[in-house]
């Protein structure tokens, strides 16, 4: 691997290209020589691109999904102007100097309509369109320097009008020659031609010349909008020879002249892109004399031009180069906010992003990016250790990215990353507290828990202790458990919410900075009486006063379990924290006065029954060692078998009654589960009530009352998902759980029994079909379960069972419900949740596919086909799973997939997709069967082929030519041509014909299509040779 150059200078932003235009433009032919793009505008929402044949195409942005296409008789496209302020109109100018102005009529679901067509032009080339910003005017310059002004009354203007009024056009002004550039502002229209710069005021119809000088050639101008947000007036930008700008206000007066010669000496940039690695010289600067063809405001405070050199982004204020990187050959860039679209000559398009370095690699990480990633963190090194970047690059996620990172492929790219990493000071290290001064702290207050809070008296800080008001020393307890409690997660580690930590082993409490969550310790060492010799502050109160709050809360469980009458569960007030809460992170006994020997009898129990778990898991986890279990298939399951019996054991008395050997125990459990699940509260009720009764009637009873609810309790809750662990579960033990879950899965081993530890009582399940062990299986299990190894497990073992993949999709939308991002993915339309999944969700995650599944429920074939961009973190066998009811619409999916990659990698990347081999035939029969001619017009009576019926139109053409070309064993190749025959698919038919040296069934089908042209080219000619070569031989043997 080669060294990657560190960039010197700190550059902030960087130009990105995260997808290849290169597929649409395939899908609609603009990537040939006879028909190719010629024109662009972008919006809000559409993306226009104009062609030589007269064609304009309006793509949806979010998606590039194809939603209109208008077509022109007067010529190619030469311009294209979509109206900013309203998505539903854009003008168009054709080769012939016709301007045509379009209503779109989305909103009311209508075809689109000429509005109005403009021959003021006619025999001239229009060199500039340009739209009003407040109402629906064009304003439209020539190659002779007229500029005019097109005034629309459309249909939503008069609705109530029995006839549109056609206002004439306006001619604003002629000017001395050849208009370069249009742009409006606020009633100010400015013209930009080859001598020099116009303003006119369109409403008092007065026109300024824009400087003294004049220049010769072509020189944008535009208006620089950033000021009118503070009060102030805009300012307009002129471009001038040599590298210079005007900068004029907006009465059209130079302000000064800005020299960007020098500041344009730096090397360029590289373009961040997936096409190839990011290259940096940095001896190739030097001075540079451009003239700027057209000027472009960019979002924020940066202008954007072009030459045919490259890219150049300014903050004209500032006198500042953003950036500058070489894009070669640029006819034309439309720009909207931060987005580029270039159009280069040879009819490509391009879709580039000014984004700061920081996001850059963000976007690059979720899409699993991982080398491009880790390039750019090198490249631009600089940036992230001098700026903000820190705050959103954490050391943490840097090491992730290294780690993902083959060593012996790139080595080189590690050992840079790991010197960024050892650069990157962490925000909470001895530094960067240090570099905080102490004097800015007036005192420290010390709380009962034997937390330090220290007083800040800086102003203007975005701490708490500054927007809150500070906490006395002698705060009540339950306000200080309060706060404890709110604040626990940023203060303390998890270990210190417990309540059995021994008094023996006691922890301490950092001091804490209450400005940054990240900046946790307070390591100055100045000598204070009143700390600790501990580096840390001892948290003996902090426990006592948990103990306290655990007391309180267990007298009103108490109470809450001894009355009958309660049927529903009280709402906390204010100053009280959850019960649910209470009972899910302590132990709460029933009665105060045996909290002492609960906290002695109940934790060494539960600690029990996990301790068989870890001995079962450590165990079985030493078996799988043996090559002579690993490699027995009934061994193993076996093994699985049996530590299955141990899990199912441990988690139901964990889950259900049976967790001990009293009837109160019992009846404590299900009041639990009362508090928890109030649709089961009745049933629940009666239950405690029989535990009572039954308490005192022996061991047996006990049992017997046991089993009974947890058979109820099983039924009842088979239509819930086990998603998060029901207790606390060490890491170490969690993997191995999750490994040896996984793989009962995977092998099918889901029938168990489980044996109560306190009496007689054996349970078995029932012996259901698989598919419903499975779903089972996964609702109960699902917090222990790899999700992905589950999800190609269920792919592979369970493809003819949809109930288990939807039963695991169930799980992951169950599981994800707790993401913001799938509550505002109810809104919106499909290119806005796209959008969403992509900023919010990492490509790697597993609930990706879950919210695939909620876009293609909304969506249907649509949502479908938009999911190649997630490829390959969602494959075409997820897709198959995900449409198995309509399988029709995969085919569109697969069929986007392909034709999404450059035409020369496609039949490797197919090829690349048919893992299992079987996968081969089923797809080639689905796509001779889907958006096919009826069979009539293929075949006669007979099954032979119809006259020139090689000629009709299948919807999957492409698709199942590379599926036919693609290399395969003889066997498999006669079942793809039966495939083809028996659909009257004759192109592909008579290509295997050829390939299983079918020559005389291939030349009886050419006579029967009627074609003599097949007989052309090398399979002609080889099909020709064959049947000569077999006609010489008959003839011999007939001599002979």
């Amino acid at each position: 691997m080669t060294f990657v150059p560190v960039i010197a200078e700190s550059y902030s932003h960087v130009l990105a290209e995260f997808e290849s235009l290169d597929p649409l433009l395939s899908a609609l032919r603009l990537d040939s020589s006879r028909l190719k793009c010629t024109s662009i505008a972008v919006s809000r929402k559409w993306l226009a691109l104009g062609s030589s044949g007269g064609g304009l195409h309006l793509i949806q942005k979010e998606g590039w999904k194809h939603r209109l296409f208008l077509s022109h008789r007067e010529g190619a496209i030469s311009q294209v102007a979509c109206c900013l302020h309203d998505d539903d109109y854009v003008a168009v100018a054709t080769s012939q100097g016709l301007v045509v102005v379009w209503e779109l009529n989305q909103e009311r679901r209508g075809k689109p309509e000429q509005i109005y067509v403009s021959s003021e032009h006619k025999g001239r080339r229009v060199t500039a369109l340009c739209w009003d910003t407040a109402i629906l005017r064009v304003f439209v310059g020539d190659h002779v320097g007229k500029v005019s002004a097109i005034k629309l009354n459309t249909s939503k203007q008069a609705k109530a009008a029995t006839a549109f009024v056609m206002f004439p056009v306006q001619t604003i002004t002629t000017v001395d020659s050849s208009v370069v550039q249009l742009d409006y502002l606020d009633g100010r229209l400015l013209i930009s031609s080859l001598t020099r710069s116009f303003l006119c005021d369109t409403e008092r119809e007065k026109f300024w010349k824009i400087g003294n000088k004049e220049r010769d050639g072509e020189y944008g101008a535009c208006f620089f909008p950033e000021r009118c947000s503070g009060g102030q007036q805009p300012l307009i930008y002129c471009a001038r020879p040599g590298s210079r700008m005007w900068e004029v206000n907006f009465d059209g007066e130079v302000i000064s002249t800005h020299q960007f010669k020098k500041l344009l000496s730096l090397p360029p940039l590289p373009v961040i892109t997936l096409r190839s690695e990011p290259q940096y010289d940095p001896t190739a600067g030097s001075s540079q004399s451009l003239s700027f063809p057209k000027l472009l405001h960019l979002s924020e405070h940066c202008m954007l031009t072009w030459t045919e050199k490259g890219i150049y982004i300014f903050i004209p204020q500032n006198v500042q180069v953003l950036l500058w990187s070489e894009v070669k050959d640029i006819q034309d860039v439309a720009v909207y906010k931060n987005e580029l679209f270039c159009l280069h000559l040879n009819g490509k398009v391009s879709h580039l992003s000014l984004l700061s370095v920081e996001r850059c690699v963000e976007r690059l990480l979720r899409r699993g990016l991982w080398n491009l990633a880790a390039r750019t963190c090198c490249l631009f090194q600089n940036s992230i250790i001098a700026s903000r970047a820190r705050k959103t690059l954490t050391v943490e996620k840097l090491e992730h990215l290294k780690s993902q990172l083959d060593h012996t492929t790139y080595s080189d790219l590690i050992s840079q990353l790991e010197e960024l990493i050892l650069k990157l000071e962490p925000l909470d290290s001895a530094c960067s507290s240090r570099r905080s001064s102490i004097s800015s702290y007036e005192s420290f207050s010390i709380l009962d828990s034997g937390i330090y809070r220290i007083i800040s008296s800086r102003r203007g800080s975005q701490s708490d202790e500054d927007s809150c008001s500070l906490h006395s020393q002698t705060l009540s307890e339950d306000e200080r458990l309060k706060e404890f409690t709110s604040h626990q997660e940023e203060e303390l580690p998890d270990q210190y919410c417990g309540s059995h930590a021994s008094e023996d082993n006691v922890s301490h409490a950092p001091v804490v900075f209450e400005t940054d969550k990240n900046e946790t310790f307070l390591p100055f060492g100045i000598p204070l009486s009143f700390r600790s010799p501990s580096p840390l502050v001892s948290l003996q109160a902090v426990k006592e006063s948990v103990s306290s709050f655990v007391r309180k809360t267990t007298e009103k469980i108490g109470t809450l379990h001894t009355n009958p009458d309660l049927k529903v569960r009280p709402e906390p007030r204010g100053d009280e924290p959850s019960c649910e809460e209470d009972v899910s992170s302590v132990t709460c006994p029933k009665e105060e006065d045996i909290e002492e020997k609960k906290e002695v009898t109940g934790q060494p129990l539960e600690e029990d029954r996990f301790q068989e778990l870890k001995v079962a898991t450590a165990e079985a986890m030493t078996k799988l060692e043996d090559p002579l279990v690993l490699f027995e298939p009934e061994s193993l399951r076996m093994v699985l078998q049996e530590w299955l019996s141990q899990l199912e054991q441990t988690f139901a008395m964990k889950d259900f009654s049976g967790i001990s050997d009293t009837g109160n125990s019992s009846m404590k459990s299900n009041q639990d589960e009362l508090l928890l699940d109030q649709s089961k509260k009745g049933i629940l009720d009666e239950d405690n009530e029989k535990g009572k009764r039954n308490s005192l009637d022996g061991e047996e009873t006990v049992d017997q009352i046991a089993c009974e609810s947890l058979s109820s309790s099983r039924e009842s809750l088979d239509d819930l998902f086990q998603i998060c662990s029901p207790c606390t579960i060490a890491k170490s033990l969690q993997n191995d759980l999750a490994e040896l879950t996984t793989l009962c899965l995977e092998l099918n081993v889901l029938n168990c029994k489980i044996k109560r530890t306190s009496g007689h009582v054996d349970y078995t399940l029932q012996q259901d079909p698989p598919e419903v062990l499975a779903c089972r299986f996964l609702k109960k299990y699902f917090f222990l379960l790899d999700l992905k190894r589950t999800k190609e497990s269920i792919k592979l073992s369970y493809a003819n069972s949809p109930s288990v993949w939807d039963t695991f999709i169930e799980g992951l939308k169950e599981m994800a419900s707790s993401n913001p991002t799938y509550m505002e993915m109810e809104e919106g339309d499909l290119p806005t949740r796209l959008k969403l999944l992509d900023d919010s969700v990492p490509f790697d995650s597993p609930l990706l596919i879950a919210y695939a599944d909620r876009l293609y429920e909304k969506f249907g074939e649509s949502a479908l086909r938009s999911l190649i961009r997630f490829y390959p973190s969602i494959l075409p066998s997820d897709v198959m799973q995900l449409c198995h009811h309509h399988p029709a619409q995969f085919l569109a999916y697969l069929d986007s997939l392909v034709k999404s990659r450059p035409e020369d990698q496609r039949s490797s990347f197919l090829e690349s997709l048919l893992q299992p081999e079987s996968l081969r035939l089923d797809w080639l029969l689905l796509a001779v069967s889907r958006d096919a001619p009826p069979s009539t017009s293929t075949m006669d009576s007979e099954g032979y082929p119809r006259p020139h019926s090689h000629l009709l139109s299948w919807g999957y053409s492409q698709l199942i030519l590379h599926l036919i070309k693609l290399p395969a064993d003889f066997t498999t190749k006669g079942k793809m041509a039966d495939i083809c025959r028996s659909c009257g698919f004759w192109p592909g038919y008579l290509t295997l014909c050829l390939e299983l040296e079918r020559r005389r069934e291939a030349f009886t089908n050419i006579v029967y299509l009627n074609d003599m042209s097949l007989m052309e080219g090398d399979n002609g000619i080889a099909l020709i040779q064959s049947m000569l070569e077999k006609c010489d031989r008959f003839l011999w043997s007939q001599q002979a």
